[in-house]
């Protein structure tokens, strides 16, 4: 049995085969639900920006969104104070208000038919300003200005870059036959349809620059791999090959992928040029080889095996040779996800009977299950690593979580009959 799921996965066939047919279609967007929240969250204040209420209300809103539902932060009531970023702070009012750090800006316009968006960062404890920065954006863009302030905001007060600008990809299912590629933001709000189809689509998988996405597409009556221009829409053949073609990873520096092939028996892992040229053999074994990944140095690739009797994980040279085991607590890991800076893998492993999100640190072998569902899949790391995005089923109906790395902080992505699968979390952008 342990055998037969591998193998319907690795030949992209599970995907959506069990979910329920819904019967409206799903347009709404993704709703966040937070529940725990990091150790020692800061306080902090973001101020209403000055200039047009309207405007400064709306991208206060994001900003404030962000900042709270990253769980490092507690966001002290403003009561209405408005500042920009050229007011002297009230440091006595704002400490004692509870601030340790404090947000003020102003919006108006650009003089070319766009806004900006001004703010400054302040340390309440030091008296001091901790920088600021402006953002220039057309009144439709003021969201993605509000996602890049909190981005400024959380690189200052965490020390390491935020990830609130950053776009994910995602399945939803809806009806009997209609299946959609959406790219949202982060916050699961402003999304769009890439691609829809009569036929599954699965497997979505973000280029490192962020301008292409990978997937595999049954449109063909057979799992195809094609790689997608998001500014142009223009897709190209990646992987048509007799059998399945499955399970594309892109290699950091953008030239190439893994893919997972059936054209010689079994299913076993290739590289393949972007533009689907140059492809080789990867592994050779008797068992099932799939769900490949790259190391972020390019020099390894992670995969799922059962060579050894069961589904496990195991590294390998990006030139072949002897695979080295990787997991070895319990009899079932699979999808392994490595973290951007090499330190972590995260996967998922069987436990109580139930398929649970798991990450292992890569030095010490240590192991931690960071969820209590029943059916995770498809993680994808947040490209700082501070999070991780996956499928999971609540009550018979596909939603998404995101997980922070030690467990503390969960979130809930869902949309209202829609049944969401396949996530990928995108990398940051300029």
């Amino acid at each position: 049995m342990r055998r037969s799921l591998l193998k319907l996965r690795g030949l992209c066939l599970i995907a959506f085969s069990a979910l329920a047919l819904l019967q409206a279609p799903a347009r709404a967007e993704l709703t966040i639900e937070i529940t725990g929240a990091g150790a020692n969250r800061i306080p902090l204040a973001i101020a209403d920006f000055g200039g047009d209420p309207a405007s400064s209300r709306a991208l206060t809103s994001v900003i404030r969104s962000d900042l709270e539902r990253s769980g490092l932060f507690k966001l002290i009531e403003s009561s209405g104070v408005a500042m920009t970023e050229s007011s002297s702070p009230s440091y006595g009012d704002w400490k004692n208000r509870g601030a340790d750090a404090l947000a003020a800006g102003s919006i108006g316009a650009s003089g070319d038919g766009r806004q900006e968006a001004r703010f400054r960062l302040y340390d309440i404890n030091k008296q001091s300003s901790l920088g600021g920065a402006a953002f220039v954006a057309s009144t439709p863009m003021l969201r993605a200005a509000g996602h890049r302030i909190a981005d400024v905001i959380y690189e200052k007060l965490i020390g390491e870059p935020g990830v609130f600008a950053t776009r994910i990809a995602y399945v939803v299912k809806s009806g009997a036959n209609r299946y959609e590629l959406q790219i949202a933001d982060a916050d699961g709000q402003n999304a769009q349809a890439a691609l829809k189809s009569k036929e599954p689509i699965i497997s979505p998988v973000w280029s490192p620059d962020g301008s292409r996405l990978a997937y595999v597409s049954f449109e063909n009556k057979k799992p195809v791999v094609y790689v997608h221009s998001l500014a142009s829409g223009q897709r190209i053949v990646v992987a048509n090959f007799k059998g399945s073609n499955s399970a594309p990873a892109w290699s950091p520096d953008g030239r190439k992928l893994a893919v997972v092939l059936s054209k010689e028996g079994g299913s076993q892992i290739f590289t393949v040029n972007a533009d689907g040229s140059g492809v080789q053999r990867l592994t050779t074994s008797s068992g099932i080889n799939t769900e490949p990944f790259f190391s972020p140095d390019g020099q390894s690739i992670y995969f799922t095996s059962d060579r050894g009797g069961s589904p496990q994980i195991y590294r390998s040279g990006i030139n072949g040779g002897d695979a080295q085991r990787i997991t070895f607590e319990g009899s079932y890991n699979v999808s392994p996800r490595i973290s951007p800076d090499g330190k972590s893998m995260a996967f998922i492993s069987r436990r109580e009977s139930g398929f649970r999100l798991a990450v292992m640190d890569l030095a010490s072998k240590q192991v931690q299950i960071l969820t209590d569902s029943n059916k995770d899949e498809s993680p994808s790391f947040a490209p700082n690593g501070r999070m991780i995005l996956i499928a999971t089923e609540i009550g018979g109906r596909g939603v998404l979580s995101a997980v922070s790395i030690d467990g503390r902080i969960k979130q809930r992505l869902s949309i209202p009959a829609g049944d969401v699968r396949e996530p990928a979390w995108g990398p940051f952008t300029r």
